[in-house]
């Protein structure tokens, strides 16, 4: 179960509305549904929990490229719309790196197992893990009241409300949750 919501920054404050993510599936696509939110190009919030495992906040300010923080990469992971935001640069990989192999880069002495010394014990590679830790931008919402210390302190199940609560926006949330 998950909740998407709008927050849209305008003259007279803030408006809200739900948002559906089936259909997106890039965070270009997110994006755009944001912009569509604010004709205007103001500050538009995309507000994401999901069963109170983890939350997400992406920031768009007009044409600027989106900012992301999410508080747990790990649990975002496990969800088809966490992956929306868990882009290769917010993880800190290198996204020409997909699956490549440079096979004169491998050491094949004919004593593979399918294991690598890289290997962590579930059998995924390091590069491939996803911590479990907030990851992205977290001073997202310095400018609106909500401090970095504050955000990586919010737990997953009332997080939206408190950020909402910060920005003044409660009441507007809280009518499309």
């Amino acid at each position: 179960m998950y909740f998407a919501a709008l927050l849209a920054r305008t003259e007279d404050g803030w408006e809200a509305s739900d948002t559906e993510l089936d259909d997106v599936e890039s965070l270009s696509d997110l994006a755009e549904l944001a912009r569509e939110a604010s004709p205007e190009d103001d500050t538009v919030l995309v507000l994401i929990e999901q069963e109170d495992a983890w939350f997400g906040v992406v920031r768009i300010d007009g044409e600027d490229d989106p900012r992301i923080y999410v508080s747990d990469a790990a649990a975002a992971a496990r969800s088809s719309y966490g992956e929306i935001l868990l882009t290769d640069e917010l993880l800190g990989r290198d996204p020409d790196d997909d699956d490549v192999v440079d096979l004169d880069s491998l050491d094949l002495d004919g004593t593979e197992d399918g294991d690598t010394e890289e290997d962590d014990e579930d059998g995924t590679s390091s590069a491939e893990a996803v911590p479990h830790s907030p990851v992205g931008d977290s001073q997202i919402l310095d400018d609106l009241g909500v401090g970095e210390k504050e955000l990586r302190l919010l737990d997953a199940d009332d997080a939206l409300s408190s950020i909402a609560e910060a920005l003044g926006a409660s009441e507007v949330l809280e009518t499309v949750r």
